[in-house]
């Protein structure tokens, strides 16, 4: 087992939040993909941050964090996007989402 920080631009921050989301190898991550790694910390309770999203493709690819531009960047944000809100938790009742809907109790993301 090698340790996530072993990949480049992923520091130990990253790796304890992988380890919250029960990913423990670096050989895990690049097996599960970083759409499906973000999903799950997301999923832990890690915030939303498309900057964190595309600096973990960037790093599964072994690229530099900042080589992400034009295009592709623009592609990642939709990919970061659509799996944001797959992650997004669904409300516990139905009145808990009437509640939501008309901003009585704070939204969740």
């Amino acid at each position: 087992m090698t340790a996530i920080s072993s990949i480049r631009n992923l520091g130990p921050a990253y790796e304890r939040d992988c380890a919250k989301a029960g990913i423990h190898s670096a050989e895990e991550l690049r097996d599960i993909g970083a759409d499906e790694a973000y999903r799950r910390l997301l999923k832990s309770g890690v915030q939303p941050h498309f900057i964190g999203y595309y600096v973990l493709v960037m790093a599964l690819q072994g690229r530099p964090w900042n080589d992400c531009k034009g295009a592709e960047k623009k592609q990642l944000r939709q990919r970061f996007d659509a799996i944001k809100a797959d992650a997004r938790p669904t409300p516990a009742t139905e009145l808990e989402r009437i509640l939501n809907t008309i901003g009585v109790i704070e939204k969740r993301n």
